[in-house]
């Protein structure tokens, strides 16, 4: 076995990257695709704007001419910055049931976080923001929109390589057809009389596009005391921006205001992992057609952020929004479930806002750190 630094320049090699996981989850019914267009972007290092203000180099385990397995490791200085620290981050990692590889490949992002002096490497992250997270609960479910599937043996792995848990993600569902308390619907109206709240929607995708500036901004002031957090540039504003474009439904996108400035918000999308699959990571000549078509069909919503600016919160802002949610879902007759995706355990907050309104707990992700 040897391990290789890969060539963002050659095609060749970005392919080599981005085939391995489309061949390990091959016979994997709950796996999604990503597509790999977007997959090949990571790598390139003229266009993903992460490479304007940080390095990330690529790796693949080899083997007679087979792949094994990958690892990313980056030096995202904007985050260093930051937060004043020296931390490498891990990512896009895939790897056989082999605890030997998977080792391997960890000292080699060890190695090459050590020669830049930086102290410490947690994973999995990726290009964009907290892209990346390793399942270790739910395996039996397929998962939603952008939120990574793994085997079940890669958490054994990553801690046989002197990886901790750093923190947990929890990802619960609630039946739409299970009500909200009808006094919940009472106190958000005299919340928004009281307060001066009220809510914003969105009519079509030109209108959202206006205020997407205003989104992005809201959205990283109220995850800003998160420890994953760091402020994006414009670039990467922007191309947040065109993928949220792409898959928003303007109707499930919702803004709490507090007279002109929007002090929450909801950002939720129709379930299409399973057109994803279908896709098999290309949107030629088909591709589009199955997303189109799974938008009518599909039963889940994924709620992937609700989040409040931090002076609002505990001022019942948060009723709102679960209220607002509850009555945008009267206008999809077909959905039968909510995911929300990915509470932050340590969020104590959000997690017992879910429980209060009924989510049942199915799936757990996990970031890991250890010293260098």
């Amino acid at each position: 076995m040897r391990i290789r630094k890969l060539d963002p320049e050659k095609k060749r090699d970005v392919n080599c990257f981005v085939d391995f996981p489309f061949a390990l989850y091959q016979n994997c019914p709950q796996w999604v695709p990503p597509l790999r267009s977007s997959a090949k972007t990571i790598l390139n290092r003229r266009k993903h704007p992460f490479y304007h203000h940080s390095e990330a180099d690529f790796f693949v385990a080899e083997s007679e001419g087979q792949v094994l397995g990958r690892i990313a490791v980056l030096n995202n200085r904007n985050y260093n910055a930051y937060h004043q620290n020296c931390t490498a981050f891990f990512g896009y990692f895939e790897v056989i049931e082999e605890a030997s590889v998977a080792q391997t490949l960890f000292d080699t992002a060890l190695a090459w976080a050590k020669t830049r002096d930086l102290t410490e490497i947690i994973g999995p992250r990726g290009v964009i923001g907290v892209d990346g997270s390793v399942l270790v609960e739910g395996f039996e479910h397929r998962p939603a929109l952008g939120i990574p599937y793994n085997y079940a043996y890669y958490d054994e792995l990553i801690k046989l390589a002197g990886f901790e848990k750093d923190t947990d993600y929890l990802s619960g569902y609630r039946w739409v057809k299970q009500p909200l308390p009808p006094r919940l619907y009472e106190l958000a109206q005299k919340i928004m009389a009281r307060r001066d709240f009220w809510v914003k929607t969105f009519r079509s995708k030109a209108e959202l596009k206006s205020w997407l500036p205003r989104l992005i901004d809201l959205h990283h002031h109220a995850f800003s005391q998160l420890h994953s957090y760091y402020p994006p540039t414009r670039a990467e504003v922007a191309m947040v921006s065109d993928t949220l474009l792409t898959i928003a439904d303007p109707k499930l996108i919702k803004l709490v205001m507090k007279r002109d400035e929007p002090i929450g918000f909801i950002l939720a999308y129709h379930d299409i992992s399973a057109a994803l699959q279908k896709t098999k990571g290309r949107m030629w000549p088909l591709g589009w057609l199955h997303l189109l078509r799974e938008r009518q069909q599909t039963t889940w919503l994924n709620v992937n952020a609700i989040g409040l600016l931090p002076t609002y919160r505990g001022v019942g802002a948060n009723v709102i929004l679960y209220t607002e949610l509850g009555q945008t879902l009267k206008a999809f007759d077909h959905l039968s479930h909510l995911d929300m995706v990915q509470i932050e355990e340590k969020n104590f907050n959000s997690y017992a806002d879910m429980e209060h309104i009924g989510v049942t707990w199915y799936k757990r992700h996990r970031h890991y750190r250890r010293s260098v």
